[in-house]
Formats: C-alpha cells, sequence, structure tokens
C-alpha cells in the first residue's frame, strides 16, 4: 500500500528500528508478538461481571462472532451492546472519535501532514455541537446512549491501553503516551458528524467550481463537474405518480421568504485558499460515495411478501465500517418484546440498517447541498469583527490546543466564528517553520453546515428500531436530519415506502449555493428548511417496486410543485439541476434486473447485488468500432474488445483492455484541461459526460492543449487512449491475451489506521487484509470502484456489506460483512468474511431464539 501523508519520514525510521530490534530477538521477539496480539482478545465464554448492569445478559455468538444479545430490560440490552462492541472494536470506536475532535495526533504523535487536518476538524467544534444536542434531550432521550456509554466504560476501564489494542503497543514504542478517556454519549454523537462529512460536504463542489472557472469557460467546466442528468435516459426514485400522490396529500406550506431576484457578484475566478484536509486516508475515498437499495412487494416476488436489499458503498477499511448485531429484550418498558437485527456503527447503540419484528429498513445516500461557503468582509481595523448589512458585527473566539501523543510542544491556535458559521481557512500550518499563520483575512471562507447545528439521527434510528408500521417509521424520521440520506421500507403486512429525510435548505431565489457567496448581508442567507411533509415519498407504488441507488430523487415536476408550495422568491430546487447525484446506470441495471428475474427470491436478489454488467461501455463501445489503426495488432484488439459482453467479472479479459483504455481516456480528455484544478476519477459523471462528448465529436474537451499546432477530434483522442491502453494491458499481463484477467489488475486491500498506512511492510502485514482480486467495476451494480487518477486499479470504494431481508419468513434474511466482526489482529474473525464477501456470497441471519441457539458456537453470560 503506497503511504499517503499520515506517517512522516522519522516516524518509519522509528518504527522500522523497533521491528528490527523485535525480530533480532528471536524468541524474545516472539513472545512479544505473541503477548501485543493476544492481549487484546476478549472473552467470549462463560461469565463475566459488568459493573452498572442491573440484571444478567446473555451474549451469543455464532462461528462468524455475531453476537445476538438478549437482557431483561432495555437499559441492559443497551449497556450490553456498548460493552460487546467496545470487546470487538475498540480501536475502531478510539480512532474515529479522536478523528472527530481533532485529535488524531493524541493517537499518532505529531505528524507534520496530520497538524493542519487536525487543527481544520477542530476549527469546526463538532464536539460543541453535540454537546447542545444532548443538553437538548429529556433524560428518556439520553437513557440509550447513557446506557451503551456506561457499557464502552464497563469493559475498558479497568483494562490498560495494551489489553485493548495492538495499536497501542506498538505506536507506544514510537513514544506515544497513552491515556485512554472514558466513552461519552458525545463520541457517540459526533461519529454522526464523520458520516455527514464523508456523505456529503467531502464531496461540495463549491471551491472547485470556482477553480475551475479561472482555468476554462463556465460551461466548459459544468461539461465535467455536473454534466446535465439523464432525465429521460436513467430512471430517478419516485416517478411522476408518486410525485402527483404528495401533491395531493401536500397542505400548503408558509413561508416568510422575500428577497429580490437578482445576479451572484461572487468572484468566480478566485482562487481561494482552502485548508479542507484529504481525508481519503481516515474514511476511505470520498468521491463517489453510494449505495444500492431496492425492495419489491409481494406481487413480483416467489414468497409473496416484500423482499428488501441493502449494499452502502462506503471506503475500503480494516475493519468494516459496519459491525452486525442482534439485540434482544423481553419488555421493552411498554410490555412488548423488543426484538432487532442488522447493521450499525460500532459507536452507535441500535441498529442502523435492518429489521425488527414488524418492518425492515435500509439506508443509501443522496445529494443535496447542505453546506455553502460564504466569503467573509473582516474589519480591516479590527479581526475580531465582520461586516454583516453595513455593520460590523463581533465574531466568537476561541482557543483550540492541539496535542501531540509523544511530547511535542502542542499547537494553539484561535478559531474565528460567525453567525453564518466558522471561518475554516484560518492558521494554515507550514511544516518548515513549525508555525500557523494566524488569521487569514485575504479570503476568509465560514462554512454554512447543517452538521454545524444541533441533530436528531440518534433518536430517528432508535425510533426506527421500534417502529411496528409505516406511519411509526415515518414519525421516527422525522428525526432524521443530517446526513440525509434515502431509506427505503418494506413490513410483514405487505406494503413496501421510500422516504428521505433531511434537513435541506431553503435558498433565496438568486442563489443555487454552487459558489461562494458574498457573506456580508443577508441577501444570501439561508431562509430555513423544507418540511418533511413535503420531502420525497412513495408509499405501495403500482408498479410494486422502488429502487434508491444514489440516482436523481425525482422528476422536474417535484421541484416545481415545490418550489410552488414554499412561494414565490426562494430556490429550494435540491435536485440535480444545481447537485451532482449519481448519474443512474446501477439504478437503470438494478430496474431491469427487478423485473427479468420476477418472480423475485433471496436468491435472485443475491444475483442482483453481485451483477458485473457494466452499462457505460454500452455506450462507449460502438464509437470504438470506426477508429482507423494502421497497426494491425491494434486492429485485431479492438474487435476482439466489441465482441465483449460488457460482463467486468474477475476473469474477464476484455475487461481489463476495457478499463486500461478507460483509464487512459481519463487522462487524455478531462486531465489536459483540468491541470491542477482538479482530479479527474473516471467515475459516474465522467461516464455521463463522455456519453454526452461522443455526440460531439469537435467539443473543445477533445482538444489535447498540449498540441498547440493541431485541434484534436473525438476520434484522435479515442485511437490514442485505446492504443495506450493495449500497450499498458500488454505491460501489466503480458502479450497473451488468454492470461489476462480483470482481477490481476483490479484488487482490493483492507487497511487499518494508522499502522496500516504507515509505508512499513511488516507492520501493515499485521494489521491489513488482502490483496484480493476481485470482479465488479465503478458503477456496476456490485459497486468496486477505483480512482483514474491514482494511475491504478486498486479499489477504494465497495460494498460495505450486503444484507436482504425476507419479510415473508425473517430467518430467511441473509447478510455478509466485508471484513470481519473484529479489529483486533490475530483474532480469527479479524478478516473472515473477506473471502466469501469478495465472492458475493452471504451467511444466514438467525432470527428466532431457537435459530440463535441453533448456530451457536460461544456464550458469555454478563452478571452485575
Amino acid at each position: 500500500m503506497k503511504k499517503k501523508g499520515g506517517a512522516g519520514k522519522a516516524g518509519k525510521i522509528v518504527l522500522f528500528v523497533i521491528l528490527a530490534l523485535i525480530v533480532l530477538l528471536f524468541g524474545g521477539g516472539f513472545i512479544y508478538y505473541q503477548s501485543i496480539i493476544n492481549s487484546p482478545q476478549p472473552k467470549i465464554d462463560g461469565e463475566l461481571q459488568a459493573k452498572g448492569l442491573r440484571d444478567s445478559v446473555e451474549i451469543i455468538r455464532d462461528d462468524s462472532g455475531v453476537p445476538h444479545i438478549y437482557a431483561k430490560n432495555m437499559h441492559d440490552l443497551y449497556f450490553a451492546q456498548g460493552y460487546t462492541q467496545a470487546q470487538d472494536r475498540w480501536w475502531q470506536m478510539e480512532f474515529f472519535r479522536k478523528t472527530c475532535g481533532g485529535r488524531i495526533e493524541e493517537l499518532t504523535g505529531k505528524k507534520a501532514g496530520l497538524v493542519n487536518t487536525d487543527i481544520y476538524l477542530r476549527s469546526l467544534g463538532l464536539y460543541g455541537v453535540c454537546q447542545k444536542e444532548y443538553d437538548a434531550w429529556t433524560p428518556e432521550q439520553r437513557a440509550p446512549l447513557d446506557a451503551f456509554s456506561e457499557g464502552v466504560n464497563a469493559y475498558i476501564s479497568d483494562r490498560s491501553p495494551a489489553q485493548l489494542s495492538v495499536n497501542y503497543s506498538i505506536l507506544g514504542l514510537t513514544g506515544v503516551k497513552f491515556k485512554v478517556d472514558a466513552w461519552s454519549p458525545l463520541d457517540t454523537l459526533s461519529f454522526a458528524k464523520l458520516m455527514a462529512w464523508d456523505l456529503g460536504l467531502s464531496r461540495d463542489p463549491e471551491v472547485m467550481r470556482s477553480r475551475l472557472y479561472a482555468v476554462m469557460e463556465a460551461e466548459m467546466a459544468e461539461q465535467w463537474l455536473v454534466p446535465a442528468w439523464p432525465l429521460g435516459y436513467k430512471p430517478t426514485i419516485l416517478t411522476d405518480d408518486d410525485i402527483q400522490v404528495i401533491e395531493k396529500s401536500a397542505a400548503a406550506a408558509s413561508t416568510s421568504a422575500s428577497v429580490p431576484i437578482g445576479s451572484l457578484p461572487t468572484a468566480p475566478g478566485m482562487i481561494y485558499e482552502v485548508l479542507v484536509p484529504d481525508l481519503t486516508q481516515i474514511t476511505g475515498g470520498l468521491e463517489g460515495t453510494g449505495s444500492n437499495s431496492w425492495v419489491a412487494s409481494g406481487n413480483m416476488t416467489a414468497g409473496g411478501k416484500a423482499l428488501l436489499a441493502n449494499d452502502p458503498h462506503l471506503g475500503i477499511a480494516q475493519p468494516s465500517i459496519w459491525y452486525e448485531v442482534g439485540l434482544h429484550c423481553t419488555d421493552d418498558g411498554t410490555g412488548r418484546p423488543f426484538d432487532v437485527s442488522g447493521f450499525t456503527f460500532a459507536s452507535n447503540p441500535g441498529v442502523v440498517s435492518g429489521h425488527n419484528n414488524d418492518i425492515a429498513w435500509g439506508t443509501t445516500n443522496v445529494y443535496p447541498d447542505v453546506n455553502d461557503q460564504y466569503m467573509i468582509k473582516v474589519n480591516p481595523e479590527n479581526p475580531l469583527q465582520y461586516e454583516w448589512d453595513g455593520k460590523w458585527r463581533d465574531m466568537t473566539v476561541r482557543d483550540e490546543t492541539i496535542s501531540f501523543g509523544n511530547g511535542k510542544p502542542p499547537v494553539t491556535v484561535k478559531v474565528r466564528e460567525t453567525h453564518l458559521g466558522p471561518i475554516t481557512n484560518d492558521n494554515k500550518y507550514d511544516a518548515s517553520t513549525g508555525q500557523t499563520a494566524g488569521f487569514n483575512n485575504k479570503d476568509p471562507l465560514a462554512l454554512h453546515w447543517t452538521a454545524l447545528e444541533p441533530s436528531r439521527i440518534s433518536l430517528a434510528i432508535l425510533g426506527i428500531n421500534s417502529a411496528r408500521n409505516w406511519e411509526e417509521f415515518r414519525s421516527a424520521l422525522q428525526y432524521w436530519d443530517v446526513p440525509s440520506q434515502s431509506l427505503i421500507y418494506a413490513d410483514t403486512q405487505g406494503n413496501i415506502g421510500y422516504q428521505m429525510p433531511g434537513k435541506i435548505p431553503i435558498r433565496p431565489a438568486n442563489y443555487t449555493g454552487q459558489l461562494p457567496a458574498p457573506g456580508w448581508t443577508s441577501e444570501y442567507e439561508w431562509k430555513g428548511y423544507i418540511p418533511y411533509d413535503l420531502m420525497p415519498r412513495a408509499y405501495n407504488p403500482a408498479r410494486n417496486y422502488i429502487v434508491a441507488a444514489n440516482q436523481e430523487v425525482a422528476p422536474p415536476q417535484y421541484y416545481e410543485f415545490l418550489n410552488q408550495q414554499l412561494g414565490p422568491n426562494v430556490n429550494a430546487n435540491f435536485g440535480s439541476k444545481y447537485n451532482k447525484w449519481v448519474y443512474g446506470y446501477r439504478s437503470q441495471r438494478i430496474n431491469e434486473l427487478i423485473k427479468q428475474l420476477a418472480p423475485n427470491t433471496v436468491l435472485t436478489y443475491e444475483v442482483i447485488q453481485g451483477d458485473n454488467k457494466h452499462l457505460p461501455a454500452d455506450e462507449v463501445s460502438p464509437y470504438l468500432s470506426g477508429l482507423k489503426f494502421d497497426d494491425p495488432e491494434l486492429s485485431d484488439a479492438r474487435d476482439w474488445l466489441l465482441k465483449w459482453d460488457r460482463f467486468c467479472n474477475e476473469d474477464s479479459a476484455q475487461a481489463a483492455l476495457y478499463n486500461e483504455f478507460w483509464m487512459r481516456l481519463m487522462h487524455n480528455l478531462f486531465q489536459d484541461q483540468l491541470g491542477d484544478a482538479a482530479k479527474t476519477d473516471g467515475l459516474d459523471k465522467e461516464m455521463w459526460a463522455v456519453n454526452l462528448l461522443m455526440q460531439n465529436p469537435d467539443d473543445a474537451w477533445w482538444d489535447n492543449i498540449a498540441t498547440a499546432d493541431k485541434k484534436e477530434t473525438r476520434d484522435d483522442i479515442l485511437a490514442q487512449s485505446f492504443k495506450e491502453g493495449y500497450a499498458a494491458a500488454v505491460t501489466d499481463m503480458g502479450k497473451d491475451r488468454s492470461q489476462w484477467k480483470w482481477g490481476k489488475l483490479h484488487k482490493a486491500t483492507f487497511v487499518s489506521n494508522p499502522l496500516g498506512a504507515s509505508g512499513i511492510a511488516p507492520l501493515e502485514s499485521l494489521v491489513n487484509q488482502g490483496p484480493v482480486s476481485l470482479g465488479g467495476n465503478t458503477e456496476c451494480v456490485n459497486n468496486e470502484m477505483w480512482y483514474a487518477s491514482k494511475g491504478n486499479f486498486s479499489i477504494t470504494l465497495i460494498p460495505s456489506m450486503r444484507m436482504i431481508v425476507d419479510m415473508s419468513d425473517l430467518g430467511k434474511s441473509v447478510g455478509m460483512n466485508s471484513t470481519g466482526q473484529s479489529g483486533n489482529p490475530g483474532n480469527p474473525w479479524y478478516g473472515s468474511m473477506i473471502l466469501p464477501w469478495a465472492k458475493v456470497q452471504y451467511h444466514p441471519m438467525p432470527w428466532t431464539r431457537e435459530q440463535v441457539e441453533a448456530g451457536a458456537a460461544h456464550k458469555l453470560l454478563l452478571n452485575p
């Protein structure tokens, strides 16, 4: 794994010396190795005492390590969930909370490449927002988070760092000193902020758009950045019929928005000083983050009841971001039993995607623009004041101290906040001098982001877990604010549904949110949020199925209706007109297959989740047929490629050649024009942009700007890219095409942070898993994504878990995580699911107590 900016050269040398000493110790080194590996392994059989429990709790694990927890009261259920998840995933929980808090270097020691990351994250003030959230909740609402935290602390409180994770042991050898803080409900709440970053803020194009406008015409930039969405060619989540149902049921919403319509006086050619960190080393790849989900009613299934599928596409990581769990309580406090099963995050109580006795649900990302950058005018006489509507307004200032686990002197910065949000491009750190730049009064930008306001998403998740029908499901989703998602629904009564919740800004009519806005006038300030009852939804549509795979959520009719409801002088269009949604290839293929394979079963859903058909190749291949090559070998290779069935299976030789060609096409078509302003990754937006550009062979994008004496056209660039792609395939796999395989190039390595990105092979082999050869491709349903800008086919985002729920018999539901239950290297469940996941295989998700007992491999009794 190529090292990124996390670990510095000095850190590498220190770790190398340490490892060398261990190896030289022979027997002693082996004993030490076994000690640091074995110490964190949890006890999962027999009995343990846990201070804080009110009654005994039973934890039954199957042979994959998946726990089902049985408690007699809800406090103990969430307590035991926290205890169990800390047993298996403590380091992941620790690393994520330090990331959210801008405290990564308390774990790694001072690293030049991380100081600005910690400063930026600290400037957001996420924990302060979380404190406001927690303070606003009632004791009853806080109770699950409190109990979960008690359980986590019951596990970690009497254990040394070495007994919690091998990461502490190895990082400790570099001089890092650890004090393991108690887990807090704020740590749980902060994780939602990190997910909001991963699923939304990380892909915000405002500043990139400004950079592009500085090097090319706006119209040309938009052809690459946000090409026109393929309305009429790819299916939206909701149809015109669904919108008519919303229109009939909606009451007119009132709004006080009233602003004059005018042009945006921004400076589109300005290059802003931006300090947004690259978190790909922590969260995996960000661009293209998405998911698949779909649900079909009993009219399209063999069992006569709904089938629901979900596979979220997130950054590849070791361990997986997901944790599979079953939660069971004899009394939920109302006299009813509580049972829920599915996938959650290690930092969270409850289940994020799964089912209970009555309903099932799955989640996918949506892409409304929920953050804006505002240009701030600072008072030249007072750097702690900014202009607002012709007057100077005081900023709020707070001190933030970045501490380093290896004892280096701390760095203290002052964070300025406006009423719009914090200024995020102050305090740039210069590694060469060890100093920060302080206030940036040249081009300060304030971030207005929904995640910087108190959120209630944890209440939504816990509410869904208890919901028994569509009405209760929708009622719980009123609290799902950040990050906004698509949620699909099914119940045992035969109903299916879809709901998009979230806090979506209502902007003034003269502002689309596409460029940084003037932050000195209320003319561009948000006017509120779209009312929940006007948000997209569907219930039992006549087509008998719903597919949500990150595509545009609704046709234009919906946004016209929305603006009519909200009044004349506002802009509530959060669709593809102003935002980048995924361009619909996966949703198109799922729509095709769900109809072709009906009546559907769990097995047909497995086929769909593992489908490797690459629809973008259908759009590109016809344009290759007319290319003229002087070299007959190239003509033969092109003709051979055109016989390809378009399936990117692991053993496909033609898929390997096509993707070698595609990588070169991205460089030759886009990167020469983009220069340093942006990277082209060859994802869905480029796929649709290429399809549109193919229809205009003389478009300016086809010209190679490096050849001043010639203007290239489409066929020139296609021929050049195919020639280079073929040469690369020969270099990578030899001349014999019978030996070519897509899986030889397309591989997944599961990297554990931070040791797995150290650049030290023995250390990385201890904590990382893979590489594993895979089929699939970017925008196949089996969405194994790679970035062309990297220059290789290493997989960056994956279906992070797969789940299929059968409402005719919940005990027949299946799932598979992408790594394993454990986050402890050396544990048999550390990577035990990788190979079956890679083959798109599944394990049962037992539901009844009898099924859980039948599959029991380990039993632990927790006593007060």
